[in-house]
């Protein structure tokens, strides 16, 4: 049994989930390239990229990211979580054509069009999946074993003649 769990602050945090992923990672794309080439054997390399203001700032959102996303999770379904805030990948485009002037071609265009296609499919679905109360043998203290554990034998007055 499904059920839809949606309301409009939930909506707000898919939201927030595109837009900060989206604009994250373009922002850490933005840094990357003012900074140039870095590499893993360079730590010193890594550690001044972390704190130029792109990269940064990149990072703050994609903190704020995962704080949403892990906040989706708890109460909606990762079927529905994961598509729902692919429209960040849309954003990410346009940012990256129009703010990082990137050459974006038909092909990847037309990528964009079915994850926003693939998106509308999944919104009209539910968002949550009932599972139903716990099942017994989840909560409940595990029943000793017959063989190890006898049953004790009943008292005097209860057996039958």
């Amino acid at each position: 049994m499904t059920r839809s769990t949606m309301t409009f602050r939930r909506y707000l945090v898919l939201g927030v989930i595109t837009v900060t992923a989206s604009c994250g990672d373009t922002f850490l794309s933005r840094g990357m390239k003012s900074l140039g080439p870095v590499s893993l054997a360079h730590p010193a390399e890594l550690i001044h990229a972390i704190f130029s203001p792109w990269v940064a700032s990149g990072i703050v959102l994609l903190i704020g990211f995962f704080a949403s996303y892990l906040t989706a999770l708890s109460w909606a379904d990762l079927t529905y979580v994961l598509p729902a805030s692919s429209l960040g990948y849309v954003i990410m485009t346009l940012l990256a054509k129009f703010w990082l002037h990137e050459h974006v071609s038909p092909l990847r265009w037309l990528g964009v069009v079915f994850i926003t296609a693939g998106v509308g499919f999944v919104t009209r679905g539910p968002s949550y999946t009932d599972h139903g109360p716990p099942h017994a043998h989840d909560t409940a203290p595990s029943a000793p074993d017959s063989a190890a554990h006898p049953a004790p034998e009943p008292a005097p007055e209860e057996v039958r003649r």
